[in-house]
Parts: C-alpha cells; structure tokens; sequence
C-alpha cells in the first residue's frame, strides 16, 4: 500500500495543472523541471511530492477523458 498524500499536495498540483494547461506531460522529470522554475523557496521532498502527483494527475485525466470518449460521454471539444 502506498501513503497518502497531504491535501495541501494534491490542491497546489490540481491548480497548477489547470493554470497550466497543456504544460504537463505523463514525465516526471519534465514535470519536476517545470516545478522547479515556478516555485521557489520549496524543499527537495515536496517539490518532488508536488511533481509525482502532478504526474499521476494528468495520466488519470488522459485516461478519463479516453475513457468518455470511447463511452461516446465526452464532451465536445472547445474550439
């Protein structure tokens, strides 16, 4: 089993995923890099907690956003 996170990890990594749209990927060390250069003054263990949910965040949303679309739920695309 593996831990919980704290909330306050989870909050900050869901705003900046949709602050950020498009900016994150399913790489953690790309993600991490990313972290790095916008937020200053974090420790080495959140910003790397920050990263690994940021990471686990955008691979649940690809896949249920693949998931609705092959249920035909989705919704349209913005254009």
């Amino acid at each position: 089993m593996g831990s919980i996170r704290p909330s306050n990890i989870k909050r900050i990594a869901m705003e900046l995923v949709e602050k950020n749209q498009g900016t994150f990927n399913e790489n953690f060390d790309k993600n991490r890099a990313i972290l790095k250069t916008s937020l200053n003054g974090v420790s080495k263990r959140t910003l790397n907690l920050i990263a690994g949910y940021v990471t686990r965040y955008v691979l649940k949303k690809q896949s249920r956003l693949k998931k609705e679309i092959e249920e035909g739920t989705a919704p349209a695309p913005a254009s």
